[in-house]
């Protein structure tokens, strides 16, 4: 069964960048929208952004003018560029993609410390 990998997660400085890919493992049926989640330590799953097929995207308030959310639609690719990290970014991030099928990744560790 295709799953979901995440690449490029890491520990950085504040005010850092990193930016996280996310792509199937395999075949997967074609998404209508994908996106980002993270869960920090103690506190549940949030969603940080999404973008739709229709070039909607929505960001989680605390993230927004700092991260971005693009994707390659043939790839079923999704990739999150994160700017001007700090320490409450600290989290597991987690890839998703929603259509027919659901799927989720196993998660990729993101670090902000000095």
């Amino acid at each position: 069964q295709a799953q979901l990998m995440e690449s490029g997660g890491g520990l950085v400085q504040p005010g850092g960048s990193l930016r996280l890919s996310c792509a199937p493992s395999g075949t997967i049926s074609d998404p209508y929208v994908m996106g980002w989640y993270r869960r920090k330590p103690g506190k549940q799953r949030e969603l940080v952004a999404t973008l739709m097929n229709g070039g909607t995207a929505n960001y989680l308030d605390a993230v927004k003018g700092r991260f971005t959310i693009s994707r390659e639609y043939a790839k079923n690719t999704v990739y999150l560029q994160m700017n001007n990290l700090q320490p409450e970014d600290t989290a597991v991030y987690y890839c998703h993609a929603d259509g027919v099928k659901a799927y989720w990744g196993q998660g990729i560790q993101v670090t902000v410390s000095a």
